[in-house]
Order: C-alpha cells, then sequence, then structure tokens
C-alpha cells in the first residue's frame, strides 16, 4: 500500500496513511514524508502501536535524536533537570506522564494545563521537532493543541507586523511549561527580565527548510523584548500573543492509543489541557535536532 498523506481541514496538520512501521522505508518516501512534514507542520500516524525502536527510527526519517532535554541541560548547563526518562529506556526517550509506581514519579509534566509553547527555545539551538507518542491515555482531557506560527504571522496586523519584524525576544529557562521552576532555579527572584538566563531569538525568523517568515514567540511567561522597558515589554507581548492564539490559526489532537504525532518545533506552538490526576496519561517523546556532517 503506497503512502499517502491526507491534510486536515484546520489549515495545518496530516494524517500518514499506509505506513507500516517495521516495513524498511524507501528513499522516496522518507522524502515525501519529509516534505509533508514542511508543507503540513503537524503529521500524524494513527493508532499504531510501535515499539521505541521504531518510534526512534520514524523520527530519524526528519533528522538527528537529541539527548531528553534533562540530558540537554546536564551536558550543556551543568544542570540536573530530573526527571523525564524511567528504567532502561534509550537516553533519547523522554516520558511524559502523570503516573506514579512504587511511589516513585515515571515521567514529566504531570497531569496539569501546559500553556502554550515551543519546545525548549531557551537553548540556544532548540530542537527542530519533537515526536510525541500515546501509551496510555485518559477517557477525557489531555488534548494537545497546535498553532501555524506562520499563519500567525502573515495575519497580523500591518503595524503590529513591522513591530514584530523589529524585535528579539530573551526566552527563559527558569520554568517548564507547567509553569514549575526547574531544578536549580527554585529560589530564583525576577528582579531585572532582561537578565534572566536563556537565550536570544528573533521574533520572527525564517524557516530553514521552507525559506518563508515565521513567528517565534517561545513562551509568555518571564518573556522579554529585548532594549525595551519592562512595561513596553509586557505591552507589546501582550498584543503579540494575543494575535497568536486565535482559534483560527489552530488544530486540536484528541489522542487515542498509539497514535504518534510529530511536529515542527520551528514553525509551530502546542499545549495541553489539564486532565484528572486520577487517571493515567504516558506518552513517549523523542526530540529532533538538524542533521550533521559526519
Amino acid at each position: 500500500m503506497a503512502i499517502a498523506i491526507v491534510p486536515f481541514d484546520a489549515g495545518l496538520g496530516a494524517d500518514i496513511q499506509g505506513l507500516d512501521p517495521s516495513a524498511e522505508l524507501s528513499a522516496t518516501d522518507a522524502a515525501l514524508l519529509r516534505q509533508a512534514w514542511f508543507d503540513h507542520l503537524v503529521l500524524r500516524l494513527r493508532e499504531q502501536p510501535i515499539t521505541d525502536n521504531q518510534h526512534m527510527s520514524f523520527s530519524r526519517i526528519f533528522g538527528e535524536i537529541e539527548l531528553t532535554p534533562a540530558g540537554v541541560l546536564a551536558r550543556d548547563y551543568g544542570v540536573d533537570n530530573g526527571g523525564g526518562r524511567a528504567g532502561s529506556l534509550p537516553p533519547q526517550i523522554t516520558v511524559v506522564s502523570n503516573v506514579v509506581e512504587d511511589g516513585e514519579v515515571i515521567g514529566d509534566l504531570g497531569d496539569g494545563e501546559l500553556e502554550w509553547h515551543t519546545d525548549a527555545s531557551f537553548l540556544e539551538s532548540p530542537p527542530n521537532g519533537s515526536a510525541l507518542r500515546a501509551l496510555e491515555i485518559p477517557p477525557t482531557g489531555g488534548e494537545t493543541s497546535f498553532i501555524n506560527m506562520y499563519s500567525a504571522f502573515e495575519g497580523l496586523p500591518a503595524p503590529l507586523k513591522r513591530k514584530a519584524l523589529d524585535i528579539s525576544l530573551l526566552h527563559s529557562r527558569l520554568k517548564s511549561s507547567d509553569g514549575v521552576a526547574r531544578r536549580g532555579f527554585e529560589n530564583f527572584a525576577i528582579t531585572d527580565p532582561s537578565q534572566v538566563p536563556g537565550a536570544v531569538h528573533p521574533a520572527v525568523r525564517i524557516h530553514p527548510d521552507s525559506g518563508k517568515k515565521v513567528l517565534y514567540l517561545g513562551r509568555r511567561q518571564d518573556a522579554y523584548v529585548m532594549d525595551m522597558s519592562h512595561s513596553e515589554s509586557k505591552t507589546l507581548l501582550d498584543e503579540i500573543w494575543a494575535h497568536a492564539v486565535q482559534e483560527q490559526f489552530t488544530w486540536h489532537q484528541d489522542w487515542r492509543l498509539g497514535d504518534l504525532v510529530i511536529w515542527d518545533n520551528r514553525c509551530t506552538m502546542h499545549r495541553r489541557n489539564a486532565f484528572d490526576p486520577a487517571m493515567r496519561r504516558r506518552m513517549h517523546r523523542t526530540q529532533i535536532v538538524s542533521k550533521r556532517e559526519v
């Protein structure tokens, strides 16, 4: 059966049909999937009970796999971010879960709402993409939503677009997307938003594969517009964010067991709905970086 890409009506996202994750992929099919990723920003492989090795093999179609965020922080910053991996899983697999076994939390990010964000934008070189797979899901809640940040940029009113083109943002690494302080920063007091640890990125970037301009916001909490006063920065960011998170730019993923969703982190943002803490939700995630020269 030939691989088919079936776009969603939302203006981003598409289903992959006809892909056998256990079969070796031809170069033609791999190129088809990469192009579909660039075209649709989010791809979904629906209800495919695959292994971690198959998950990683699928991810490698789109680039090399990075260590877990905890591994990146430990390697690059000497910060132990804690958690994120369980048992003997490969160091490239992050567990996103609220599950507690034998009194031990086996994953990250719990059961609360996760605000709109771009993965690891606090790094100088954030991952190109992420691939998230559902192993256990609650009967309701825990849905994931995505924003097309190309469309968000293109839809900006002209005066706001001119401002966005002229600014850079400081992306704080103090907190994760659930609003909880990262390990080592629990007692960090923000007295000057321009001095928080993180990375500076232009608010409008050029996507390296599509060549198109894209709005790059990271996450709202503790963000700061460089070379502005705190009040000016807050006012401008509130205005840009209010525009970007409109429903017209979004698509919502209602999870089923075995779903694997991969998104282009360079041109999307995503968020998660909260769910009943008494219900189990367990996901495995890989993060994808650029191909490196051998």
